[in-house]
């Protein structure tokens, strides 16, 4: 035998290659061996039939909540990521300098989805949402946070600040000060959470840098992408062509079909499509990575488009495109198994505006490092 794993006869998508069409794809040793228009079955120990199904590189999520138990917010992370067809996920801001370690031991060592994390700057992380971690700004301690960044850089990716009101006061900017700070000194990228921020939003993405990341960029509250005519502000146009990254993070309260309609039809479109997965939206409107998805099918975004925005374009933003977000030969060995249904779909977005959608993503299947996910074997 000459593969461990043949996928056969799926719809292969894959930006990173141009590739958009019916393609067996053979992995061996955890890896991508082969993709060609037609492998044998003969070649390969085990044959997994795609016909009929699409097939992309291991989608990556780069929002979640993983910090099960010890913050607000998370989640048991395999329940909501591999289990639903994400082999890699980012955890934004869960976790800060005090209390990374057992993040570090108990969460992302231990979990089957691949796990990185954005480090908070404020050294508590997301502990309660009723106190903001930057309300204090005694909290975001640069020294601890790049100290931390630099000694965990295996799962550290860059850092996180959270800056609305509600979580900053009116800190924003020298939080903003302090997480590009942290940031430069680990060689990592900036995440903000924003809206309803006590600085016009303007200013804020002013201060950002080629790379840097604004989630919940189509908000439906205040200091958004749109003014109050529903024109995308210029501002935020400049920003994304010098290399900001205006990203989904859907979440419970942080995306509106109304903003993203809009800013659409203004050819504003996001640069990634995350869904901000944590424990009080897994039941929605969020459910999963798939199901934000395919409401950018429903905006009219093509499927190619769509996945790009969770496969090539996620993996480069995290510094990944090298092993993930392609099925390249010699790319680690994470394939997604889609299903597209045609029939009379419910999605809903955080404003709770549902709306009627005739396709909808389905996942089907997951493989990471070559292996089919199955978790009841394990």
């Amino acid at each position: 035998m000459t593969y461990d794993l043949l996928v056969k006869g799926g719809r292969v998508v894959d930006p990173a290659q141009e590739l958009n069409a019916t393609r067996d794809v053979a992995l061996l040793d955890g890896k991508i061996a082969a993709i060609e228009e037609s492998i044998p079955e003969t070649s390969a120990r085990e044959v997994l039939d795609a016909t009929d199904l699409i097939v992309t590189p291991g989608l990556i999520d780069l929002h979640v909540h993983a910090f099960w138990g010890a913050t607000a917010y998370g989640m048991e992370p395999d329940i909501g990521n591999i289990a639903k067809g994400v082999t890699t996920a980012l955890d934004t801001g869960s976790a800060g300098a005090s209390n990374f370690l057992a993040f570090r031991k108990y969460v992302l060592e231990r979990s089957d989805t691949r796990l990185f994390a954005l480090l908070n700057i404020s050294a508590m992380g997301m502990i309660w949402p009723r106190i903001g971690e930057l309300t204090d700004i005694r909290w975001a301690d640069v020294q601890e946070a790049v100290r931390v960044g630099r000694e965990n850089r295996d799962f550290v990716l860059g850092i996180k600040a959270r800056l609305s009101r509600g979580y900053a006061g009116e800190n924003d900017l020298e939080a903003l000060k302090r997480t590009i700070e942290a940031a430069e000194a680990i060689d990592g990228f900036v995440m903000i959470h924003v809206k309803d921020t006590e600085t016009p939003l303007e200013e804020i993405t002013a201060m950002l840098r080629p790379g840097d990341v604004v989630t919940h960029a189509f908000h439906g509250k205040s200091e958004g992408v749109l003014d109050g005519a529903g024109k995308v502000i210029d501002r935020f146009r400049e920003d994304q062509q010098r290399g900001v990254i205006f990203d989904i993070g859907h979440g419970s309260g942080s995306f509106s079909f109304r903003v993203a309609e809009k800013a659409l039809a203004q050819e504003f479109l996001p640069d990634n499509i995350s869904s901000d997965l944590y424990n009080s939206n897994v039941e929605g409107p969020v459910f999963d990575q798939v199901t934000t998805l395919s409401k950018f099918l429903w905006l009219g975004l093509p499927l190619y488009e769509v996945i790009r925005r969770s496969t090539e374009i996620t993996a480069r933003i995290m510094g990944l495109e090298d092993s993930l977000g392609t099925l390249k030969v010699g790319a680690e060995g994470d394939v997604t198994i889609l299903r597209l249904d045609e029939g009379r779909f419910t999605l809903t977005d955080s404003e709770r505006v549902s709306v009627e959608a005739p396709q909808k993503l389905n996942h089907v299947r997951t493989i990471k490092s070559g292996r089919i996910y199955c978790p009841w074997l394990k």
